[in-house]
């Protein structure tokens, strides 16, 4: 039998933090005393493990946050800004789809994906929580998609495509062209962050390992859907579901579930 399953737990990350307990993941952005930058080489290597990660049997949820008192400031000015001032097209765009896919990984990792969000959180950073599932932060969270104060489209990473979703057109056409910061009260009312509270590490990974708990093939399949159904027509998604949930009918955590409710008793689920 074809085994491709892999330990995230062995998993040692180089340009950030990464652990697993409780078959939660965590990484942290690792940099506090710039706010956490991205550089070309943790792009690459939060792209590389949320592709790993399809193939991981011992996590099931994902935290995402940044050391110190802020998430991430998005793309470091002097080891990514300064250098693409001096790059060729066709090494623009090797940058750009590479950023890109990025998100990509994010998207399809099959397992949900939760960020808490403190202080900063800016351009590729914006974009960081914008692409996970759930977001938790605190009341001094910023958030800014600062793209075209300097000198760039608001259409980075997705966010023309994912923020309108979350807040709206209107309020995404606002931050886009303005690039000004979202404050933590108005992320929470437009529905970006889900939740504010003094404790946004603590309570995303509470969040995330209820979700490692549960039904970990459902809620990847339900993570599926909401990515696929972007692209359908009503009927299509119907169909789509439909498929979908006959799919998991047919999973030990639906018998499991069902006995556990006859016999009067919380249902302990398996992820299968």
């Amino acid at each position: 039998m074809i085994n491709d399953a892999w330990k995230s737990a062995d998993y040692r990350a180089e340009h950030f933090l990464w652990s697993v307990e409780d078959r939660v993941g965590t990484v942290t952005l690792n940099r506090p005393e710039r706010k956490n930058p991205l550089t070309f080489e943790s792009y690459a290597e939060l792209r590389d493990l949320f592709r790993r990660l399809s193939y991981a049997d011992d996590c099931r949820a994902i935290v995402i946050t940044g050391a110190g008192a802020n998430f991430c400031s998005g793309g470091d000015v002097h080891d990514i800004i300064a250098p693409l001032t001096k790059m060729t097209m066709p090494e623009l765009m090797r940058f750009t789809r590479m950023t890109g896919d990025a998100v990509k990984a994010m998207r399809a990792s099959p397992q949900p994906i939760v960020a808490a969000v403190e202080g900063v959180c800016a351009g590729a950073g914006a974009i960081l929580a914008m692409a996970s599932d759930i977001r938790y932060a605190s009341a001094n969270a910023k958030t800014a998609f600062l793209f075209t104060r300097v000198g760039l489209a608001g259409c980075d990473m997705g966010a023309c495509a994912i923020l309108p979703r979350i807040i709206g057109h209107g309020r995404a056409s606002e931050l886009l062209y303005t690039g000004r910061s979202m404050s933590a009260e108005e992320g929470a009312a437009w529905g970006f962050f889900n939740k504010l509270t003094e404790t946004p590490l603590t309570e995303a990974q509470a969040f995330a390992r209820d979700l490692a708990n549960g039904p970990a093939f459902a809620h990847s399949m339900t993570k599926n859907q909401l990515n696929m159904e972007w692209s359908m027509s009503l009927e299509q998604a119907l169909e789509a579901e439909a498929q979908a949930q006959a799919i998991c009918m047919q999973t030990k955590d639906f018998e499991r579930a069902y006995v556990a409710f006859a016999s009067k008793q919380k249902p302990v689920f398996g992820g299968d």
